[in-house]
């Protein structure tokens, strides 16, 4: 008997947890267990040749939103070239719809809903030692010649009784790896989700230090955090964080997914201890207007997690990714203009701009009507227009999510926006210019060149320029100059271009100069870069030092021409 657990995962440098989670937990008939993980880039026909070719005689998918639409397709097809073969699905996206999808596909075995380690496990029993009807495994639903069946529920799992999911590393080279040390959110946030499941459990803390050092050893690149609101336990989140800091190798990264607002005095000290790059924080704001946040059923206290974002920014140690929702009952364009700004203001390092998602199984989705949300019928079900939000204004914010996602999420303008921060005094407004100009000048929907993204906005620089767009009024040429200097440097920054920018200075009249101040500097070749700027200052860009957080490298003043 061969069952294969299939994953789509939407990067190739992603894994999916869920299915390593179920073969660790199915241990005594892991040789009839094998998994097979593809991306959504690849091609449908390499994933059922692929399928094919192992010839499984069950196949089960891993199932969310953004590979819903392939799995749906591949079972169709599996279907008719393996017509003997077992299919099962199991999944977020679909738990909470079993029996409609059980309709639509007739062909499709049954649906593991919610938690799935023990589900599988029986499911494996009732293949393998026949011992277990179809109708005593926990978590199914399932059809038959009789019609579609619900099993009843079983009790949720220890979390400590999961082993450890993962032995070969080499597999995941250069890929995340996902970890789980909690399961279940203590919160009720309507749009999620994870609000459905309340019960928290923790796994004990001896394995997760057992298991964080198997990575440490082995120098993994990133550790990502499942967890859905990583510190709602002060003692469990301290005590993991203190291991990784006492334990760390110089090179792996931790992501986790907090409340800023449940942070407390010795976690911020310790933020602002460990070794920059160490932690990673992602921190889900959603909105910042009260109202909104009421309604979403979401306890936040936004002034604690303004001050706690800007402490930790300020300790220099931690990237900080911050999360917006367009779309969310009670927040119109106006309402979300404030939110970003008020966002923007705190300098994260990433500024995360979603969309509502509606799910099934979600409260959002029951009151869907009540809000007249109007959303894509296909997955991933994202938000078109609400009774506080027109279709033309999320298509708006669409442009906006897009500009910033090139320009300040990729951490390749940070000189130059903050220049274009000042001159706007209005950050949403700043990206909201951008995406008209790129809608006037037909941008959108090409693939540009880094330097190109460069070049794009010099030109936008240029056209607010001339038609007077900035706040201040001085002399255009001076704050031209300064606009030039900044995209260089932040061109310069990253790596040493192997075409100079149309915008940067001749440095042909400054030959003897730069050789002269750089003397020092000459054998390094092309792990340095000296520039004149307009401004007559000079600098050396040392790739060999770069900021752990930004990947930027040092800048050295070498004097002014």
């Amino acid at each position: 008997m061969k069952f294969i657990l299939t994953a789509i995962n939407a990067k190739y440098i992603h894994s999916n947890l869920a299915i390593y989670d179920l073969k660790a937990y199915c241990q005594q008939y892991k040789e009839h267990i094998e998994l097979a993980e593809y991306t959504i880039n690849h091609n449908i026909e390499y994933i059922l040749a692929d399928l094919y070719r192992k010839n499984p005689d069950a196949v089960a998918f891993s199932c969310y939103i953004w590979n819903i639409a392939i799995v749906e397709v591949l079972i169709r097809e599996i279907y008719k070239v393996l017509p003997d073969t077992k299919i099962w699905l199991g999944g977020p996206e679909v738990s909470y719809r079993a029996e409609a999808l059980l309709k639509q596909h007739p062909y499709l075995q049954g649906v593991m809903v919610g938690e799935g380690e023990q589900a599988f496990l029986q499911l494996m029993e009732h293949y393998i030692t026949k011992n277990r009807a179809l109708c005593e495994v926990q978590n199914l639903v399932y059809q038959d010649n009789k019609g579609i069946h619900k099993n009843k529920q079983g009790p949720l799992l220890a979390l400590s009784e999961v082993p450890f999911p993962y032995e070969d590393m080499e597999k995941f080279e250069n890929r995340i790896i996902y970890y789980e040390s909690s399961r279940g959110c203590p919160y009720s946030c309507s749009y999620c989700l994870s609000s459905v499941e309340k019960k928290l459990r923790f796994r004990n803390l001896e394995l997760v230090e057992k298991e964080l050092q198997f990575f440490l050893d082995r120098k993994v690149k990133q550790v990502k955090f499942v967890d859905r609101t990583f510190n709602v336990w002060h003692t469990h989140a301290m005590a993991i964080w203190q291991y990784i800091e006492k334990h760390d190798n110089g090179v792996t990264n931790f992501h986790f997914e907090i409340a800023a607002d449940l942070m407390d005095e010795e976690e911020l000290r310790l933020m602002e201890r460990v070794r920059p790059g160490l932690f990673q924080l992602e921190i889900g704001v959603q909105s910042t207007n009260p109202a909104v946040i009421r309604e979403i059923r979401r306890k936040m206290d936004w002034e604690k997690v303004r001050q706690v974002v800007r402490r930790i920014h300020a300790g220099g140690r931690i990237h900080q990714h911050l999360d917006l929702i367009a779309g969310l009952p009670f927040e119109n364009y106006d309402s979300f203009h404030h939110s970003f700004n008020d966002v923007y203001a705190l300098e994260p390092e990433q500024l995360q701009l979603g969309f509502l998602k509606v799910l099934k199984g979600s409260y959002i989705y029951d009151m869907a009507e009540e809000y007249g949300l109007v959303y894509r019928e296909r997955p991933p079900y994202e938000v078109l227009a609400t009774n506080w939000l027109s279709y033309e204004e999320v298509r708006r914010l669409k442009g906006v999510e897009n500009m910033v996602e090139v320009y300040y999420n990729s951490g390749q303008f940070g000189n130059v926006l903050k220049l274009l921060f000042y001159k706007f005094q209005d950050a949403f407004r700043l990206y909201e210019c951008l995406a008209e100009y790129y809608e006037v000048h037909r941008l959108n929907g090409k693939n540009h060149s880094r330097m190109a993204r460069y070049e794009i906005l010099h030109d936008f620089i240029k056209e607010c320029v001339k038609e007077y767009r900035f706040r201040a009024v001085e002399d255009t040429g001076n704050v031209l100059e300064k606009m030039e200097d900044a995209l260089v440097c932040d061109c310069y920054l990253r790596e040493n271009c192997k075409s100079r920018p149309r915008f940067a200075l001749d440095q042909a009249p400054y030959k003897e100069k730069i050789r002269t101040l750089s003397a020092n500097f000459y054998s390094l070749g092309t792990r340095v870069h000296t520039e004149v700027l307009r401004c007559g200052e000079v600098w050396l860009f040392d790739y060999r030092d770069r900021d752990p957080l930004s990947r930027n490298a040092r800048m050295v003043f070498l004097g002014r021409v």
